[in-house]
């Protein structure tokens, strides 16, 4: 933490990477300057996401989020900000943290997309076979 009690964590999903700061307050979310409602759209399941950390540990009237994510899609955006909260949070408290840690949250996702390999048309599929 700052002097100013803003606390601040990195978090990244796929191709995209979230800057996270927490202040106490009144539980606003903002992404982008936005508010997390317009970010999201009608994405509900994605908002959702994005702050499970919040509400498993019960802190989501607490802090105000700020998240600048840039990078990939909205999925993968969702989880970055979840994976940056995740990682703030461990930081306020050890208790926190081992649920965290027993949550799955503090674990980064390191699938991503596997790439396209040459005379295929996709990463496995395949060109179609003609016996004939």
């Amino acid at each position: 933490m700052t002097e100013n009690n803003i606390i601040m964590a990195t978090g990244r999903r796929k191709t995209s990477v979230a800057q996270i700061r927490l202040i106490p307050g009144a539980g606003k979310f903002t992404v982008n300057t936005k508010p997390a409602d317009e970010f999201f759209g009608g994405h509900l399941t994605h908002k959702h996401t994005a702050f499970l950390p919040l509400t498993r540990t019960e802190q989501g009237k607490a802090f105000d989020v700020t998240a600048k994510v840039h990078g990939g899609g909205i999925t993968g955006q969702a989880g970055a900000i979840s994976h940056g909260i995740a990682r703030a949070l461990a930081k306020i408290d050890g208790d926190i943290k081992k649920t965290m840690r027993k949550e799955g949250y503090l674990t980064r996702d390191a699938r991503m997309v596997e790439r396209k390999k040459p005379g295929r048309p996709k990463a496995r599929k395949r060109f179609q076979y003609s016996k004939r």
